[in-house]
């Protein structure tokens, strides 16, 4: 899947590296705007509980 996206940049190496480190921030950032918080009800980390 990386060597896809590598071959799928345009440019020279500093173009392509400076791309893929946009594109690992921009992944980050969906992450953790849209996936997590969409998650946290299903996963209710908070509410952990432990047994006697």
């Amino acid at each position: 899947m990386y060597r896809f996206v590598w071959r799928q940049l345009p440019g020279p190496l500093p173009v392509r590296i400076l791309l893929s480190l946009a594109l690992g921030v921009a992944v980050l950032a969906a992450l953790y705007l849209v996936v997590f918080p969409a998650l946290e009800p299903i996963l209710s980390v908070e509410d952990i509980t432990l047994g006697p």
